[in-house]
């Protein structure tokens, strides 16, 4: 576990604060644990702490009224929620779910100290638009991909992005129709033509990539 004390080093936008605003963030901060399948915030939740990720992977993702999921981003570790951001400071709830992918650990912020800092410090303040600006251009190329981009050539990208490390990737045709904003069956029929092809071994709740480079032509090429 990282101590209370200095976990501001792993975020580097934190690096210019004055060393006051760092001792009296580092105070008010409460490192906390959570265990895989942890729901973080929920639909209808006011925000009560600025969230910033030490260790582990959160999705944030919205239900439609059909109970199709959209996976919206992921944070990791070094990062801020943009959503909770977005919450605190308008004092709107929260209109998506948060779940722990895996055990996570995080500072929480309460909201009377990340609205003092963001008033009295420019460095802090910096940090997070700096961090809800990004996020942002990623919501947004999320959108361009949804409206404009082939399916297949979004599922070459999805699947060469969770298979960086290598190995199987664990994960069933529903989670990545949920990543892609689109239906179940349309990602298990362009699946079966990527197993036709001979590009990937899909088995129940498994894929293997057999010819990453073609998969990596096709989503280059598109």
């Amino acid at each position: 576990m990282i101590a209370a004390a200095g976990w501001t080093h792993q975020f580097a936008g934190l690096g210019a604060l004055e060393s006051a605003t760092r001792e009296a963030l580092e105070a008010a901060g409460r490192v906390v644990q959570l265990p895989r399948g942890s729901q973080i915030f929920a639909p209808g939740q006011p925000p009560l702490n600025y969230l910033l990720l030490l260790s582990g992977d959160i999705r944030v993702s919205q239900m439609s009224e059909s109970g199709r999921e959209l996976v919206l981003y992921r944070v990791q570790p070094g990062e801020s929620c943009a959503l909770t951001t977005v919450c605190l400071l308008g004092g709107d709830d929260y209109q998506a779910e948060a779940i722990a992918e895996t055990g996570i650990e995080a500072v929480v912020l309460p909201r009377a100290a990340f609205d003092d800092l963001i008033v009295r410090s420019p460095a802090f303040r910096q940090f997070v638009f700096a961090a809800f600006s990004a996020r942002i251009t990623d919501l947004f190329k999320l959108v361009d991909e949804i409206a404009f981009q082939r399916i297949d050539v979004r599922l070459a990208h999805k699947l060469i992005e969770r298979s960086a490390h290598g190995g199987a990737l664990l994960i069933t045709h529903q989670q990545l129709a949920s990543e892609l904003g689109t239906a179940r069956e349309v990602v298990s029929r362009q699946l079966h033509e990527f197993q036709r092809r001979g590009w990937i071994v899909s088995v129940r709740g498994s894929l293997t990539l057999i010819d990453r480079a073609a998969i990596e032509r096709l989503a280059a090429d598109g």
